[in-house]
């Protein structure tokens, strides 16, 4: 495992680059396959960073289909864009993340989706301290992420793209066809920014924002579509959420790690909470999104409350205490499904936690 230097230490999270630098700088020294113009790395030292490779001592990041990993980074190497679409919680940001790191070494420059974002958070603004006294000028430029990537030849991340007003979306047409940003307040050469070798977009989306704001078909014929699909197997989502629970804890300064007997209550609950299999008939789904991402949100809660204050690694009474405010974002109609569920579908089953799980059941309040 990676030791962050100690000023990194304090930070909440680190971006991939800083986490798994060491594992970066092997994979560049020993690298000598081709590289696509502009990348820091090869396709498959790439692959390798993402998906891992026990016998070079890379550990896996993203736990999900490797030929899908394979199709995002050729996607990336031509001139589409990339788009991960998928549930809430399905890792798309992550997988955005060690991309771009692997990539371009530079996981950072990111537009973040939302109603309130505009045509300048992605491209450029303005220092109009300076923009008044100099006039429009390179130093009063305050560069947006967009320009940046393509100025500097690197992936841009833009997060829920969907959430974005449908004239904002569109503002990336021109930038994804002619690869230039025209600056008109600047003359000559300056006031037109060409991009690099190297520079591309990936953009993420939930299918749960689908119909808010939906995408131009001018716009999706310039992005290559890839779905991420939730984790299928109880084993191994039980063990990413053990390994990112047991890092965020230690973050937080808890020293004992998650138990696994309640990791896996937690996780079953989750898994059949999300797909509705809790319930006689399996319709009787939860509107929140019950994601592997909100599990470890979950396990993280669980444990710090288990250590601050009795110092002890979480039970099952805290999974009931921390499950509330999970399941009951979205519809209040979500907190008596989970209701019903501890009542009814959690009464039968063995085991001594799944048995405590059932009996805290009256800790969850409204």
């Amino acid at each position: 495992m990676t030791t962050l230097p100690a000023q990194e230490q304090r930070l909440q999270r680190p971006p991939a680059e800083v986490r798994h630098a060491e594992e970066l700088a092997a994979l560049r020294a020993a690298d000598t396959d081709p590289r696509p113009p502009g990348w820091q790395l090869s396709l498959r030292a790439a692959r390798r960073f993402v998906i891992g490779d026990q016998e070079a001592g890379i550990g896996r990041k993203f736990v999900g289909d490797t030929a899908l990993v394979e199709r995002a980074l050729v996607t990336l190497a031509t001139n589409r864009g990339l788009m991960l679409v998928g549930e809430p919680g399905t890792a798309k940001s992550l997988l955005s993340e060690l991309i771009a790191a692997a990539v371009s070494g530079d996981s950072t420059l990111v537009v973040q989706g939302g109603a309130a974002t505009t045509e300048d958070h992605i491209k450029y603004s303005w220092n109009y301290a300076l923009l008044v006294s100099e006039g429009p000028s390179e130093r009063s430029l305050v560069p947006a992420p967009m320009l940046k990537g393509m100025a500097e030849g690197r992936l841009v991340r833009f997060e829920e793209i969907t959430r974005c007003p449908l004239e904002v979306q569109d503002s990336l047409l021109s930038l994804l066809s002619e690869r230039v940003v025209a600056v008109p307040e600047l003359e000559g050469p300056r006031g037109m920014v060409f991009a690099r070798q190297g520079f591309n977009v990936i953009a993420t989306a939930n299918t749960r924002d689908r119909g808010v704001n939906e995408m131009s078909a001018a716009l999706k014929r310039r992005f290559n579509f890839e779905t991420v699909f939730p984790i299928t197997d109880l084993d191994t989502e039980i063990a990413l959420v053990e390994a990112e629970a047991t890092a965020l804890l230690r973050r937080s300064g808890v020293t004992l790690a998650p138990d696994r007997d309640v990791l896996e209550v937690l996780v079953t609950t989750f898994r059949e909470l999300r797909s509705g299999a809790a319930h006689e008939g399996g319709g009787d789904r939860l509107s929140a999104v019950m994601s592997t991402a909100e599990a470890v949100s979950v396990a993280h809660a669980v444990g710090v409350r288990g250590w601050f204050l009795r110092a002890e690694p979480g039970d099952a009474a805290d999974v009931v205490t921390c499950l509330a405010g999970t399941a009951a974002k979205d519809s209040p109609e979500d907190l008596a499904r989970l209701r019903r569920y501890l009542e009814q579908r959690v009464a039968g089953r063995r085991g001594a936690q799944w048995k405590a799980l059932h009996a805290a059941r009256h800790l969850l309040a409204g």
